[in-house]
């Protein structure tokens, strides 16, 4: 009865997992069982999210292509056919042929070729936002992974975590099962009574009820990670690994300037800043003017006296453009660039601050978890050693069954205690590496 307190805030923890994309048509091939290296990794490999975001990639990286063609001559072949019914004719004398000035039929086959000499600096500003952009969703597939792989962890440690918890409770039913034999010998004896029997009963009950509920959670946490390797058919399939306390020294300083430095939004947030900036660059070079050259080579036929006969024609052309009035919108469009490139830089700061809250929040949630684990242990002993005297007292009757089953449970809860200070500690430290950048899909074995 006291053990559910402590499994309602454990079965909570449990709810913290969120999993994200759709299904493939097919993946990759899953083993047997999963070691938490097997388990990312084929999480990282079996989502979609991570293919569409790689397209996105692609994509951006089109589009920087085709900002380079901007630097490139821009040529261009063309052909047309023309009928003109009537065309102007004269006609001297009434004896003399009628004078046609251009023929009935057109022909023209040309090609032109055209570049930009000087546009201030507007296609090197196109290139380099295009190139901003792609880093930017390049940059936005490692914090997809990131996500993905910290997912994949909790989950497996979910998945250990409950199995230890169901191993505790076999062993508090198991003991109380053999309390439940020894009341029976004594009522056979006459030496206590059938209550001692019935209430040790309602404790194991209640004990079983605990499983059954670590049992459920156990298959919701299966499918969860059947759910992020997008395989529902490896519903059971197990993880492998241990579960132990391995604490370890935090440098909140280093692992402050570690965050800054590695953590992906704020590669993220300095992308949006630049990509502004760039952006602000090319609207500042949109209204400058623009100077071109082009040649046409190619042949047509209208040609004084020979109308029908098609002759070689060229064509060169010097053009400067000069941008007089738009009606303020390049004006208007400065001043949406200079809001999105503050609002770039108010987005940097909330995130290195929220980034430093992250790091001290999961070494606040470490230190606390020690603490719990060594009060556990502690209890652990306490409880132990009051189990212990509790039987002496009852087999020499100067002890009460309730006194017995009352250790039994406290044991059962200190056990508990110490798991749930390892598992704790265990996503602390998970939730550190995570504050602080570091990629686990590279570094987990």
């Amino acid at each position: 009865m006291h053990s559910r307190p402590l499994f309602a805030a454990s079965l909570f923890a449990l709810g913290l997992l969120t999993v994200a994309g759709a299904a493939h048509a097919q993946g990759p091939v899953i083993a047997d069982s999963l070691s938490l290296d097997g388990t990312i990794r084929s999480v990282l490999d079996a989502n979609p999210a991570i293919t569409t975001l790689e397209e996105e990639v692609n994509a951006a990286s089109s589009r920087v292509t085709q900002a380079k063609g901007g630097f490139l001559p821009q040529v261009t072949g063309t052909a047309t056919y023309t009928r003109i019914d009537p065309v102007v004719k004269l006609q001297i004398s009434p004896d003399a042929p009628a004078f046609q000035f251009q023929p009935n039929n057109n022909y023209d086959a040309h090609i032109t070729v055209q570049y930009g000499i000087l546009d201030f600096g507007k296609k090197d500003a196109t290139y380099n936002l295009a190139e901003s952009r792609r880093l930017t969703a390049a940059d936005q597939i490692n914090v997809t992974r990131r996500d993905l792989a910290y997912s994949a962890a909790q989950v497996y440690y979910n998945i250990l975590f409950v199995r230890e918890s169901i191993k505790v409770q076999d062993a508090q039913i198991a003991s109380l099962k053999q309390h439940q034999r020894e009341m029976e010998k004594r009522v056979e004896g006459g030496v206590s009574t059938k209550f001692d029997v019935t209430t040790t009963q309602v404790r194991i009950t209640q004990a079983q009820n605990t499983r059954i509920d670590l049992e459920n959670q156990l298959q919701n946490q299966q499918v969860q990670l059947a759910r992020l390797l997008h395989k529902p058919e490896y519903v059971t399939v197990p993880v492998r690994g241990t579960f132990t306390y391995t604490p370890q020294a935090v440098d909140v300083n280093a692992a402050l300037n570690q965050a800054v430095e590695n953590r992906p939004e704020v590669k993220l947030a300095r992308d949006a800043e630049q990509t502004a900036n760039l952006n602000l660059k090319l609207i500042e070079r949109s209204n400058m003017p623009l100077l071109g050259v082009g040649a046409q080579v190619g042949a047509k036929n209208g040609y004084q006296p020979e109308l029908n006969r098609i002759r070689p024609n060229t064509v060169g052309v010097v053009q400067l453009s000069v941008p007089i009035y738009d009606g303020n919108k390049n004006k208007n469009q400065r001043t949406e660039a200079l809001a999105n490139i503050r609002g770039a830089q108010s987005r940097i700061q909330d995130t290195q601050e929220q980034i430093r809250a992250d790091v001290r929040q999961a070494a606040n949630n470490m230190q606390s978890s020690t603490a719990r684990y060594e009060n556990a242990q502690l209890q652990i002993a306490q409880a132990t050693d009051a189990l212990t005297r509790a039987k002496a007292r009852y087999r020499y009757d100067v002890g009460t069954n309730l006194d017995v089953l009352d250790a039994e449970t406290s044991l059962a809860q200190a056990r508990l205690a110490r798991l749930q200070s390892i598992y704790n500690y265990t996503l602390g430290q998970y939730q550190l590496k995570r504050a602080t950048g570091e990629q686990i899909w590279d570094t987990v074995k």
